[in-house]
């Protein structure tokens, strides 16, 4: 089992004991399944797409992508290929533009992937916010489902914000500031990705 694994269940039993609510979500639900991605600028590009977009539309653009570039795609493949063809795979013209952006900062040296498992979160989010149209949401994206970083809050996603009203019965969707007193009296830390994972979940159950 590697350390990552072991981490999150370690996290799963520790919110189950901090967090009663949560605990009836996690008790219903598959195990937490966060991991680790090596293909940074597919991913990338995945987060890019997915950006304002239900679950369902972003996958469906997604999968035409990779139809189209295959799982392997190369930022050479992005700077050669005609914007009205990546457009024509559905995306807008704003985050075609985003895409080449990132596949421009690669080839350019200016963004180095390769580098980010040394570096820390607050680097990375500094290296991520040069790219055009990548912001906090992004950046949470990439830590938690690419780096599979642990205790990352995304505290401006819609999803997570109505997660949070439904299982803590809030009259209305709470802020920022409402999501992080919450996770904090209710113990996520150091495992708020975990918590925001079964958040996540709580929206596919009555």
């Amino acid at each position: 089992m590697n350390n990552l694994v072991s981490e999150i269940k370690i996290g799963i039993e520790f919110l189950k004991e901090n967090d009663t609510r949560l605990r009836t979500i996690i008790e219903g639900t598959p195990p937490c399944s966060i991991k680790q991605q090596k293909q940074y600028f597919l991913r990338l590009i995945e987060i890019i797409i997915s950006q304002q977009l239900s679950v369902k539309a972003a996958d469906a653009i997604f999968n035409r992508f990779i139809a189209h570039f295959g799982s392997g795609v190369k930022p050479s493949a992005i700077l050669t290929t005609a914007p009205e063809k990546i457009r024509s795979l559905g995306l807008s013209t704003s985050k075609v533009n985003f895409i080449k952006d990132v596949a421009e900062k690669i080839e350019n040296k200016q963004l180095k992937l390769k580098g980010f498992s040394h570096m820390t979160e607050e680097e990375i989010r500094e290296q991520l916010t040069q790219i055009k149209g990548v912001g906090v949401w992004s950046c949470d994206m990439f830590l938690m489902f690419t780096l599979g970083k642990l205790n990352i809050l995304p505290v401006h996603d819609l999803g997570i914000r109505k997660g949070i009203q439904k299982i803590y019965r809030l009259r209305k969707l709470p802020d920022e500031s409402k999501i992080r007193a919450i996770a904090q009296q209710n113990s996520w830390h150091p495992y708020c990705s975990v918590a925001s994972w079964y958040v996540w979940r709580s929206l596919e159950v009555d």
